[in-house]
């Protein structure tokens, strides 16, 4: 029994850096959309949605090694609200091509 330590210690920095990674998915997908898309989505202003994320991003990487404790998850929490729910909307108001420029939507 004296690998359990070792095989939680495993599994909390998996489940880490899974959330640290969603965290900086938000973070990024933040930045790409164009200010007037949020509040045409009726969501929080850009700068809001970015600060959100972006702090949610600073937290998960300070405590990647103990993801469940409150601020760990109060950070995976606010990036899920992100990905889960105001990142759909801004893509049904830009019509699926997201970012704040035609650069690399495939259109020539």
């Amino acid at each position: 029994m004296e690998f359990l330590p070792a095989i939680r210690l495993g599994i909390l920095t998996v489940l880490g850096l899974a959330a640290f990674i969603v965290e900086v998915i938000a973070f990024v997908d933040a930045l790409r959309h164009r200010p007037d898309a949020y509040t045409a989505a009726g969501k929080l202003t850009k700068p809001a949605w970015v600060a959100i994320t972006g702090i949610a991003a600073l937290l998960g990487f300070v405590v990647m090694g103990n993801p469940l404790n409150l601020f760990g998850l109060l950070a995976v929490g606010a990036a899920l609200v992100y990905v889960l729910d105001v990142r759909p909307a801004l893509r049904r108001v830009l019509g699926n091509r997201g970012g704040s420029s035609g650069y690399g939507s495939g259109r020539w």
